[in-house]
């Protein structure tokens, strides 16, 4: 689950040190291009933590069953 941590360090952990308009890469400051892979490494963050977790890898735990709802179950 430590993998979860990568989210908010790349988004506001790390904005100090890379809010800057120069140098520019591919024509866009480096805060945005800083940004956009930090929302490209997002996923990459979340399938590591959820491959991490051994109720997701025992397949005992499903979106469609995780509230009941899906499965016709009034609560």
């Amino acid at each position: 689950m430590l993998w979860l941590l990568v989210v908010p360090v790349l988004y506001v952990g790390a904005l100090p040190l890379v809010n800057r308009v120069e140098p520019v890469v591919f024509g866009l400051p480096f805060l945005a291009v800083w940004l956009f892979g930090a929302t490209v490494l997002t996923p990459v963050a979340v399938w590591l933590a959820a491959r991490g977790d051994p109720v997701w890898r025992s397949g005992g735990m499903r979106p469609d069953r995780a509230g009941g709802v899906a499965d016709g179950e009034n609560r």
